[in-house]
């Protein structure tokens, strides 16, 4: 069809939005430093999806309602809750027709069908809005001097860092 494609084992990030955002496979705590000796975990959204018996839709819906980076959650809601509530209702439509009002304050214009279109539609720019990228060799004195007198880095980490590139 002439649409480049580029394939990757997972997307690595700490932001678990990357799942919601449908990466096929996603590593957490890859970048971690060795020091605090996190390993690496490694999430597959087929089985994420396969164990908790939920559609990708009410997934997006799930992780919405515990708690996103696009709109407030609602107070005593948390990820178990959600997750009952999903398992009932399907869908945040419907668990706002039956949520006991007097109980969970649901936010003003809360816009949690915008937050899902996000996850679903998210903006991805295509080629011809791409800028050209040069790689060249780090600076790696600019760097220092950026990461350390100007961001208050320790100097001694950055410069182990800088061994590597």
């Amino acid at each position: 069809m002439g649409v480049p494609v580029i394939e990757f084992y997972a997307a690595a990030s700490e932001d678990m939005d990357s799942l919601t955002f449908g990466a096929p496979r996603f590593l957490q705590h890859l970048m971690d430093p060795s020091s605090r000796k996190v390993p690496v975990m490694e999430f597959v959204v087929a089985k994420i999806l396969e164990e908790l018996n939920l559609t990708m839709d009410q997934f997006i819906d799930l992780c919405i309602l515990s708690g996103c980076d696009y709109c407030d959650s609602i107070c005593g809601i948390g990820g178990q809750t959600a997750l009952k509530l999903i398992r009932r209702h399907g869908s945040i439509e419907n668990i706002l027709e039956n949520l006991k009002k007097e109980r969970f304050q649901i936010p003003e214009n809360w816009p949690y069908q915008e937050a899902r279109r996000l996850f679903k539609e998210p903006f991805v720019a295509v080629d011809d809005q791409q800028p050209e990228i040069k790689w060249t060799a780090p600076d790696e004195e600019g760097l220092i001097k950026f990461l350390v007198n100007e961001n208050g880095f320790n100097n001694d980490r950055v410069t182990k860092i800088g061994v590597f590139l």
